[in-house]
């Protein structure tokens, strides 16, 4: 073990770096830990009770006195290890700063390795010299090693790091969160939401927003990260500060009480191969105790959902511009101190199933088996249980507000007192019981649930009440029936086929997020098949008709001004930036996911789009010129992985074959030979499963860039912008509609099979005037009598919002359009 400091130079601005390296245990400090840890487990707590205090020591925690606690949960590993005391910490140490901003860049690092303290399934230990980040220092890198009873080199990775800046397959960062905490911008904000006015209260719940909007990090911003949000938002407010107009594009991005981030957990990584070895932190060369690491900037492309589990505490790298945890804090704080008035902050949380790449990373303890998104977590074994609910305690200590629980159905077990499968729903509740606490200031947070039991049975959407958890806990709220991903308002009749459902908005919706557009209708709007029955009156072409079925004006004007509930948007739906389900993740179902997702294609591009410089530059060098082209190929490769069963070496064959002149190698296409021009030539005759697979990768690294809403801010339709915008503005000024609709209101729709116009009157039980609205969904233009509909004298009345160049001078000759529609409010 080496001892003193070591002094190295920079290669670039010559600026001296003092390392010290006398990284030790501290065996003083290490038996108060295993004492502490001894006697949390003799004590006469429960056993989850247990679990969750030891729970909170694992990982690393940089104190106050300058040592270092760490903690790894280690089931198991005894009957794998070749020798006890071949179990170590490694610990890496820059001896050069780190550009956080460069792409590529080799540095040395001081390499310490250490015998940590074992006790049972726990390894433990206090050191003294590792070094802590913060915004601009990197902090020591660690984890754990042995070797196998096979002899071979093992890693042990922090479950529950505070950052992972080159990913989940390399070692976490030591980080000074304590500092971190203390110079927050917002604690103002964390004091006084802390407060309850009610003496027995002691720990307040954040209070519910009026409406939220979904945003995607990777496409939300030109940069792709929270920094680029966090300059959005930053420039927003200064413009109203100064009194200087909104763009189209930025009033897109105000209006809502709360923003709600697809999930920000580290996903998978991508994987040429089986191995757990990083993409990110690569090992060179090293001499001694001096290792040479080629470090490469994470570029993981995803929509936020294929999570490994691992790491979910902290934030995912290739979202941080800066790669520090700071960037997250400083959004969250630019978000609360918002000049109009502070906007609260959603973590969208993944804990219902982990990716297969899961097992190379995290004990085979937390896995209870094979599902259709890759492996059931095991939530039943109290350690287990214990670590999922810290990673989140430590993801929400961030500053979040509120939280989105993904796939609540998705928490099952088997109970063998009562025989069956059942609901864990007591981990559901836990999951919203969790205690923020950030520099003493506690908090409960909003919490939403997305449960459609009993899905995935046959006719789950019919059948589920979206109201389980809602049920179990008054004060949280569900995903309803119309936000839900099997929702597809591009359909003719959609509106009529659900009209049960709307009726269920108005009466009982007050506790459901309301909308239409998120990332899984969107998404699922691009798999309807387009000789279906499409409801044309939205647009002329189907990017169109996708466009105005999830941006309908006339909808916006009953979910924001009308219908009870939460009302959610989703940004890239009013941008009308495409959308689809994407990852650059793995080669092993990378070629699938993209024969499912071809009908984008359709749905969201046109030739004009596509001749444009930002969309699909990959593809083109590989000979896709054409619209056209990439649609024949795809929908062949859609076909022929079905017909061969995903078979990629079938597949392979059964396209060539297409490229012969007159050739129909799968039913109902045309021959490939028809669009062979040029490269598309080259890449068809060379065809095999490797340019296959780089075909995928390609076409989902295109989509990635041609979803990001920054190409599309300059086309933003201002007066759509504007009248969204103020409805938005009237739900916060009419809070009371979030509320069902009593017995003294109406809301009914005309009948007419042609056309689905509602109609109603709704009055607010205290002060307000009542409101009133007229709006067609779907179908041709009506003309009516405003007077004779609502049944009520229209000198009572004036117009408050009518969607955009609705002509609306005489209201007892309205000429109802489809998507138009307007709002009265009663005069005082």
């Amino acid at each position: 073990m080496n001892k003193g400091k070591q002094t190295s130079t920079s290669r670039e601005n010559c600026v001296k770096v003092e390392v010290d390296t006398s990284i030790r245990l501290v065996p003083e400090a290490t038996g108060k830990l295993l004492a502490w840890a001894s006697g949390i487990e003799s004590s006469t707590n429960t056993y989850l009770e247990q679990t969750k205090a030891i729970a909170r020591k694992l990982g690393a925690y940089y104190r106050p006195d300058g040592l270092t606690e760490i903690g790894f949960w280690v089931p198991g590993l005894i009957r794998d290890v070749l020798h006890e005391r071949e179990i170590y910490l490694e610990v890496f140490t820059p001896l050069e700063p780190i550009d956080w901003q460069e792409k590529e860049q080799s540095l040395k690092f001081k390499r310490d390795r250490l015998h940590l303290e074992q006790q049972g399934e726990f390894i433990w230990g206090v050191v003294a010299g590792m070094q802590p980040g913060n915004r601009a220092r990197a902090g020591s890198f660690y984890w754990l090693r042995y070797v196998d009873r096979a002899e071979q080199l093992r890693t042990i990775r922090d479950l529950v790091p505070y950052s992972l800046p080159y990913g989940i397959f390399a070692p976490a960062e030591l980080y000074d969160m304590d500092s971190l905490q203390a110079n927050r911008a917002d604690l103002d904000y964390l004091e006084r939401t802390a407060k309850s006015n009610d003496p027995k209260i002691k720990i307040p719940r954040v209070s519910d927003p009026r409406n939220i909007l979904q945003i995607h990090v990777g496409t939300a911003s030109a940069e792709g990260t929270i920094e680029g949000l966090t300059r959005i938002y930053h420039e927003i407010a200064t413009k109203i500060k100064q009194e200087l107009p909104l763009t189209p594009s930025e009033q897109n991005y105000l209006g809502y009480d709360a923003i709600e981030l697809l999930p920000t957990e580290p996903t998978i990584e991508y994987r040429d191969e089986y191995s757990p070895e990083s993409e990110f932190f690569a090992f060179i060369a090293e001499e001694d105790d001096i290792v040479e690491i080629e470090l490469f900037k994470p570029n993981t492309q995803d929509w936020g959902y294929d999570v490994p589990i691992l790491g979910s505490s902290t934030t995912n790298p290739a979202l941080l511009g800066s790669l520090r945890p700071d960037e997250v804090v400083d959004f969250i704080a630019t978000l609360h101190n918002f000049p109009t008035h502070p906007i609260q902050l959603i973590y969208d949380l993944v804990y219902g199933h982990g990716d297969n790449q899961s097992e190379l990373l995290i004990a085979r303890e937390f896995l209870k088996g094979p599902n259709m998104y890759g492996q059931d977590l095991n939530h039943q074994l109290p350690m287990v249980r214990a670590i999922l609910l810290e990673m989140q305690r430590r993801k929400i200590n961030t500053g979040a507000d509120g939280i989105r629980i993904d796939g609540g159905q998705d928490f099952r077990f088997f109970n063998p007192l009562s025989g069956r499968v059942e609901q864990d729903d007591a981990y559901l509740l836990e999951m919203s019981n969790i205690v923020q606490e950030i520099k003493g200031h506690q908090r409960l947070l909003f919490t939403i649930f997305e449960d459609g039991r009993p899905w995935p049975e046959e006719g789950w959407e019919e059948k589920s009440t979206y109201r389980e958890l809602i049920e179990l806990k008054p004060e949280s709220y569900q995903w309803g029936p119309l936000i839900f991903a099997h929702n597809t308002p591009s359909l003719k009749g959609f509106w009529d086929k659900k009209w049960s459902r709307v009726m269920e908005v108005m009466t009982m919706g007050d506790h459901w997020i309301t909308g239409c557009g998120n990332h899984d209708t969107v998404r699922r709007g691009n798999q309807i098949d387009a000789t279906e029955a499409i409801n044309w009156h939205l647009g002329k072409s189907l990017p169109d008709v996708l466009h105005n079925a999830y941006d309908n004006p006339a909808v916006t004007l009953w979910v924001n001004c009308f219908s009870p509930g939460l009302p959610m948007d989703f940004i890239n739906a009013t941008m009308h930036a495409p959308w689809l389900f994407f990852r650059n993740t793995d080669e092993q179902y990378g070629v699938k996911v993209v024969s499912e997702e071809v009908g984008f294609l359709d749905w969201q591009i046109n030739s004009n789009l596509y001749r444009q410089a930002h969309c699909f530059p990959r593809l083109k060098t590989m000979g896709f010129k054409q619209l056209k082209q990439l649609k024949q190929f795809g929908t062949a490769l859609h076909q022929a992985m079905i017909q061969q069963d995903c078979n990629l070496a079938e597949v392979v064959e059964v396209l060539r074959a297409c490229t012969a002149p007159d050739t129909h190698c799968i039913e109902e296409l045309p021959p490939l030979g028809e669009l062979m021009r040029g490269g598309m030539v080259r890449f068809l005759k060379k065809l095999d499963e490797d340019r296959l697979k780089r075909f995928a990768l390609m076409f989902m690294e295109d989509c990635y860039q041609v979803c990001n809403i920054s190409n599309y801010q300059s086309k933003v339709d201002s007066l759509r912008a504007k009248f969204n915008l103020t409805t938005r503005e009237f739900r916060h000024q009419h809070p009371w509609l979030a509320q069902n609709i009593l017995p003294i209101d109406t809301f009914d729709k005309i009948d007419d099979r042609e056309r689905t116009v509602i109609y109603g009157i709704r009055h607010n039980s205290k002060t307000e005037p009542a409101v009133a609205i007229i709006a067609n969904f779907e179908g041709d233009a009506i003309k009516l009598d405003a007077a004779e509909i609502l049944k009520t004298d229209l000198a009572q009345w004036k117009i408050a919002i009518a969607t955009p160049n609705l002509e609306a001078e005489d209201l007892t000759q309205l000429n109802l359009g489809n998507g138009e529609g307007l709002l009265l409010t009663r005069l005082k």
